[in-house]
């Protein structure tokens, strides 16, 4: 047998080739985190190599006030989580299984948010908690959030309830199961997958945000804007020790789930 043609292997192992370049690519600045949270700056700025040390490792809290934007934007995050899954939820339920007035109308106006610039939807924000003579600080931000990631999850939780088979439902009310054992025994594990992946979108979107907090923190400071500010004096390491746990703990939870996934699978 001869040996393939170079040509003819690269036409056959293009897309894999450009999936495993377009991967590394994204992977590329978490490498660099990575690197650099073990690196010893020798002065305030973090962006040569220097020398290999484990010190931030040791003391990740080291940075005043670091820790605590952090707990704050992780408190800020979990509540807009929650708030936008459940309203969220229902929401998409609703415009999947009603026929009502302006659904058509609400179905739009779902995206707006998601096509809005950031910064259009601060400053909105801003002015509406202003006029209404609110103090901005915690709640504020956590109003601003749920309302930014609510079309996420609502957009991730339709697309499954879409895909649901309506036969289901009404074997189980065939076989006498009142309307909330059908919805927590048969329509809630159907659609738990979309729930759990706009709830995952939904705090990641949170945690993250600048530009809408930014507008409407007043003088909280969150994680985000504390790496901002910091970035201004001087980027401690600390911060690129946070940023690789982080990374590493999103990892971890996909392993599990593929984890848990085939085994599912394998037990069915």
């Amino acid at each position: 047998m001869g040996t393939m043609n170079p040509l003819r292997w690269l036409r056959k192992n293009l897309v894999v080739i450009a999936g495993l370049i377009t991967l590394g690519y994204l992977l590329l600045p978490n490498l660099v985190v990575t690197v650099f949270s073990f690196n010893k700056p020798k002065g305030r700025f973090n962006y040569e190599w220097q020398e290999f040390s484990t010190d931030a490792w040791k003391n990740p809290c080291g940075v005043a006030d670091m820790c605590g934007s952090l707990s704050l934007s992780l408190q800020i995050a979990f509540w807009a989580t929650i708030g936008a899954t459940a309203l969220g939820t229902m929401i998409a339920f609703a415009l999947v299984r009603y026929r009502f007035r302006a659904r058509g109308a609400i179905n739009s106006l779902i995206f707006l948010p998601m096509a809005m610039p950031e910064v259009v939807m601060a400053a909105s924000l801003l002015t509406l908690f202003l006029n209404m003579g609110a103090q901005l600080g915690f709640w504020t931000i956590l109003i601003a959030h749920i309302m930014f990631c609510l079309s996420f999850v609502v957009t991730a939780v339709k697309a499954r309830v879409m895909s649901m088979d309506p036969r289901l439902e009404q074997a189980a009310q065939d076989l006498y199961a009142g309307p909330v054992q059908t919805f927590l025994r048969v329509t809630l594990p159907i659609a738990a997958p979309g729930i759990a992946a706009g709830a995952l979108l939904a705090f990641a979107l949170s945690f993250d945000d600048f530009i809408i907090t930014n507008f409407n923190a007043g003088s909280t400071v969150t994680f985000p804007m504390f790496v901002w500010g910091s970035a201004q004096r001087g980027t401690p390491v600390q911060i690129n020790v946070i940023g690789t746990a982080m990374f590493l703990v999103a990892v971890l939870c996909v392993l599990a789930a593929m984890t848990i996934g085939k085994r599912k699978n394998k037990a069915a």
